[in-house]
């Protein structure tokens, strides 16, 4: 039940990158993987890479997912301002 909150506060939270320049690695897309697997992969870590089960999953639970996603998406972004910069920078000569 805990991985299901997770998800669901993963994707909240990637609601919000719409207002955000769409800086991200491959788009808007990036964004939603990286909400994603970081709303996963940081609360396993805390959990010990353990699922609480149903009676086990609390809104703290939960809420173990909002700085994993938002580090999901600043790390995309992150790529994304990297993977442009060549390309934007102004000609010399």
């Amino acid at each position: 039940m805990a991985m299901l909150g997770w998800v669901m506060m993963g994707l909240a939270l990637w609601h919000f990158t719409i207002f955000l320049p769409d800086r991200f690695w491959q788009g808007i897309i990036g964004a939603f993987l990286g909400a994603l697997a970081g709303a996963v992969l940081f609360p396993l870590l805390i959990n010990g890479f353990a699922i609480p089960g149903r009676a086990d999953t609390t809104i703290l639970t939960v809420a173990e997912a909002i700085p994993g996603a938002v580090l999901g998406m600043a790390l995309m972004y992150a790529l994304g301002l990297r993977s442009r910069a060549p390309a934007e920078a102004p000609a010399r000569g």
